[in-house]
């Protein structure tokens, strides 16, 4: 069953797995919830009920063949030709483009792929496939706790294609990318590159080890903003590789609402982990690498400047005299540090959403918080996760657990009991499943002490030494 303007794209997934012939009920999203369910009750029975018709019975599968080279002809040509658009009815006939994110992008001629290719020991012709064992963390399309093995092929979603080593080249091109990039480039094909289904978050990544140094990005100043060739090139790709090699096709082969304004164009981060203070360990050490090992993780950061706000120098006068606004609201005036910063921050943090989230801290901050007695990036996680629980007669009033408790007919996770079988009083972890998933922090270097938090905490991570 699914919305009217929802069928081209389920027609579109059920071909893709093998099923072009779905029987399918359509329902209307303006409709009265009663008028409507009475209406599609009977149709939906009928549907799961009666015997499949011969064509229903069909399971063939879209299989289209795409040719190597795309384009021949001259560059002027080449640039005009990848640039094209088509106009989708689902958005009212507004551009979309064929090749491309929306933006100009470099013509990937055989030259510049195969010079792309050397930045990797990895075969063009071989497939995507994972590097190691993974133990999924979640995210669309995959069920959390799932094993996925070492060798298993990478589909790129939403048309759940596969691509080799060298397709990616070509969309590394594309970005703007060079050769010393590639490994990271092709971690992100690994995780599946882009925005998965187009429903969910991600399209961003978080990269951790000594490879950003090797290949210059920007961990200081300005690390969200432009100028660092590194960072909005290889934060590009995602939505390149998930344009081309995903199939993505807004209204055709997914149905979003906005999308994310804070991963459109690329995100990327990476972390400075000289300036972790003593016992705080890497993304990477977190994740299960080892230290000098560079890893990337793929995040999916929903909402961005999360948590109250305050002035560098508000915080500056907070650990060093114990004054300004957060000295007041922490009831520590004329107190010198260290205090704890995260009882301010958090303030509220949950009133309107669900959820962990990552904390970016430059070292000044991150080392007031190793001060005030957080001596394991673990126990700030903790921390913040139990400040988040509350009763469930609040919970109740939020507006996403009708559908994330199957209308309050599940199991709550951290009790093992139904739903209904809870009191009011019963506390409800509103801060995510479990501290280490729902949290994260990364230090990068900066002087102004202020921190950025965007939603997300960790998730799957991905090494790019196997990818050199």
């Amino acid at each position: 069953m699914g919305y009217t303007e929802e069928t081209r794209k389920i027609r579109h997934d059920a071909t893709i797995y093998g099923m072009p012939d779905l029987r399918l009920v359509e329902a209307h999203r303006s409709s009265p919830g009663p008028a409507e369910a009475e209406k599609v009750m009977p149709l939906l029975l009928d549907a799961l009920t009666s015997p499949l018709t011969a064509k229903e019975k069909n399971s063939a599968k879209w299989a289209p063949e795409e040719p190597r080279i795309l384009f021949e002809g001259n560059l002027q040509e080449a640039q005009e030709f990848y640039q094209q658009t088509e106009n989708l009815p689902g958005i009212l006939n507004a551009p979309f483009a064929k090749y491309t994110d929306g933006l100009p992008i470099i013509v990937p001629t055989e030259e510049l792929v195969e010079e792309m290719l050397k930045g990797t020991s990895h075969k063009p012709d071989e497939l995507i496939t994972l590097q190691r064992d993974i133990e999924v963390r979640g995210g669309p399309g995959m069920m959390r706790g799932m094993s996925r093995k070492k060798g298993d092929v990478v589909k790129f979603m939403p048309m759940s294609r596969t691509a080799t080593v060298e397709q990616v080249a070509v969309n590394a091109v594309m970005s703007g990318c060079k050769p010393k990039d590639f490994p990271v480039v092709l971690a992100i094909a690994e995780s599946g590159g882009g925005t998965g289904d187009g429903r969910g978050g991600g399209g961003a990544f978080l990269v951790s080890g000594p490879i950003y140094k090797e290949i210059g990005m920007n961990v200081s100043y300005g690390r969200f903003s432009i100028g660092n060739p590194a960072n909005k090139t290889i934060g590009r790709v995602g939505g390149l590789l998930w344009r081309n090699l995903g199939g993505y096709k807004e209204s055709v082969t997914t149905i979003m609402t906005y999308g994310n304004a804070v991963t459109n164009g690329g995100f990327i981060l990476a972390e400075y982990a000289e300036a972790l203070p003593p016992g705080w360990k890497g993304l990477n050490e977190e994740l299960g690498f080892k230290k000098d090992e560079s890893v990337l993780m793929a995040a999916s950061p929903g909402a961005w400047g999360l948590g109250q706000t305050h002035m560098p120098g508000v915080y500056r006068s907070l650990q060093r005299t114990g004054h300004g606004a957060i000295a007041r609201y922490l009831n520590v005036k004329g107190t010198p540090g260290p205090h704890n910063y995260l009882e301010f921050l958090t303030k509220d943090i949950w009133a309107c959403r669900e959820g962990g989230f990552t904390l970016v801290l430059v070292p000044q901050m991150a080392q007031d918080l190793y001060n005030y007695g957080f001596k394991t990036k673990q126990e700030i996680y903790e921390w913040m996760w139990k400040k988040a629980f509350e009763p469930l007669k609040d919970y109740r009033m939020r507006g996403t657990p009708d559908e994330s408790t199957n209308g309050w007919m599940g199991i709550e996770r951290t009790s093992g009991k139904h739903w209904k079988e809870l009191s009011d009083d019963y506390m409800v972890p509103v801060g995510g499943a479990d501290p280490f998933s729902a949290y994260n922090i990364i230090v990068c270097d900066g002087q102004e002490t202020a921190s950025e938090r965007f939603s997300g905490g960790h998730g799957q991570a991905f090494s790019i030494d196997a990818w050199r």
